[in-house]
This record gives structure tokens, C-alpha cells and sequence, in this order.
């Protein structure tokens, strides 16, 4: 589903100096998987979701990321989320005298246009959102609030998968969903994420820890330093960097 090949990217630091932070990498995430990128600060894991989805501002000097077998590396951020890119933000940002399900309705009728599909109906719409805010305990005066406007770490992750739940998109991208949560919090959202696992839907989970994969059992994961995957294996492997840490990985990488 997503295959990424020999990726370099850079951004410009403070100075306008471009500086490096994606060094070649090699990734491919079939689809039904969901595959775990673990790694220190300043590794490049953020980065490689910003550049997957297209931020402004992240240059890619090399490489390729092809998705569904078509090259969409130069793909502007609003194409690729038609096409089903999904980047839950590890910082959600608030978006003041916008409702939540205004916000919502607007975005996936965007996406049913920009297919070729009809627009979900009001009645529809307002069906699919009371059912996927149940499976996440959010209230409807929440729906109702402005978009992460007054809304605790929790809740703000908490929107960030029932954005995903409606909008139904093929890849997610989840960068640090689990920080700031509390125990009960990380669970809610962990069981929402699972409810996303799907025959034809990949994931990539970007975390520090190991207590979130511990509810989503990844089927890979990779371990990201300086800009590069240095290891790969199985969910032991995220059981291995808990205990022991990133040093002789980093130490790799250089």
C-alpha cells in the first residue's frame, strides 16, 4: 500500500540554512498492517509524517513515496488526503468559531467531491457522527464546541480518531497520538484506533513508548535514528527499547 524508497528530505533552520533530516529511507507498509516507528528525540519521526502527507516547508531532495502504486511525492496536502492519507497531529491545533461537526461535514464532503462520490446527507452525516462519538465517549456538546478550542490533551486525541472514524481513510498516520494522555485516556483512544484495523487499510503509528503498542500490537517495528531505519522486527522489539533504550541505536545510526 505504501511504499517509500531511498527518502531524503530537509527543512530550513532559523538561519535559512537547509538541513538534513530524513537521510534514506527505505519503508513499505502493506496493506492490513500497522507498523510501529519508534526512535529518540530529533531522530526524523515527525518529520517523515510531515513529508508523507505534503507540509510546506519539508523539501524531499531524494527518494520516493509511492502510494497505492502511484508516485505521490510532489501531491499537494489536499490531494493526498483524497487519495486517503490520514495525519492524526501529535499537536492538534485549535481552529476558533468553527464547530466540530461543521468542521467535519465541510472535510468529508471536500474528499466525496474531490473522488467523483455523492455528499453524505445531513440525516446521513449527523447518523455516522452520534455513532462514532459513542465509541469514543465524546458528548455532544462537544461536537458542538469549537474545533479543540478549551479542549484537554484527552480530548483533543480523542477528536483526532473520531476525525479519522469519519472520514474512514485508507492510510493513518498517528504521530504521537499517545502524548499527554492519562492511562484511561490512552486506552479510549487505543480501542478507537483499533476499530480503524481494517483488510485494506494500513497505519503507521509513530510513539516514544511502549504502552500504546502494548494496546495495539503492531505488526512491525522499526526503530528510527539520525534519519534512518536501523532496525526492524516484531513487537518484542518495542518490549526490548523499553527496557534497555535508544543508545546503542543511535550509536548505529551515527
Amino acid at each position: 500500500m505504501l511504499k517509500i524508497t531511498n527518502l531524503h528530505a530537509q527543512i530550513e533552520n532559523e538561519d535559512g540554512e537547509a538541513k538534513a533530516i530524513l537521510k534514506g529511507i527505505d519503508l513499505e507498509v502493506p496493506a492490513g498492517e500497522v507498523h510501529a516507528i519508534m526512535g529518540p528525540n530529533g531522530a526524523g519521526k515527525s518529520t517523515l509524517s510531515y513529508v508523507l502527507t505534503g507540509r510546506e516547508g519539508y523539501e524531499v531532495t531524494k527518494g520516493q513515496i509511492v502510494f497505492n502504486g502511484e508516485d505521490v511525492s510532489e501531491a499537494e496536502p489536499e490531494v493526498r488526503a483524497a487519495k486517503g492519507f490520514f495525519l492524526s497531529f501529535q499537536y492538534p491545533v485549535e481552529i476558533p468559531g468553527v464547530p466540530v461537526l461543521t468542521f467535519l461535514k465541510e472535510s468529508l464532503n471536500a474528499q466525496l467531491r474531490a473522488r467523483g462520490e455523492d455528499e453524505i446527507s445531513a440525516p446521513n452525516f449527523m447518523k455516522l457522527a452520534r455513532e462514532n462519538a459513542a465509541k469514543l465517549g465524546i458528548s455532544n456538546d462537544m461536537l458542538k464546541r469549537p474545533v479543540n478550542v478549551g479542549f484537554s490533551g484527552g480530548e483533543k486525541k480523542r477528536l483526532e480518531i473520531f476525525q479519522a472514524l469519519m472520514l474512514s481513510p485508507k492510510f493513518l498516520i498517528l504521530d504521537e497520538t499517545d502524548s499527554g494522555l492519562d492511562i484511561d485516556a490512552m486506552k479510549v483512544v487505543a480501542e478507537g484506533v483499533n476499530a480503524l484495523r481494517a483488510p485494506d487499510r494500513g497505519m503507521l503509528v509513530i510513539t516514544h513508548y511502549q504502552r500504546l503498542l502494548d494496546h495495539l500490537t503492531p505488526d512491525v517495528v522499526h526503530i528510527l535514528a539520525d534519519g534512518r531505519i536501523v532496525k526492524s522486527g516484531g513487537p518484542e522489539l518495542a518490549r526490548e527499547l523499553e527496557a534497555d533504550g535508544y543508545d546503542k541505536y543511535v550509536g548505529r545510526a551515527a
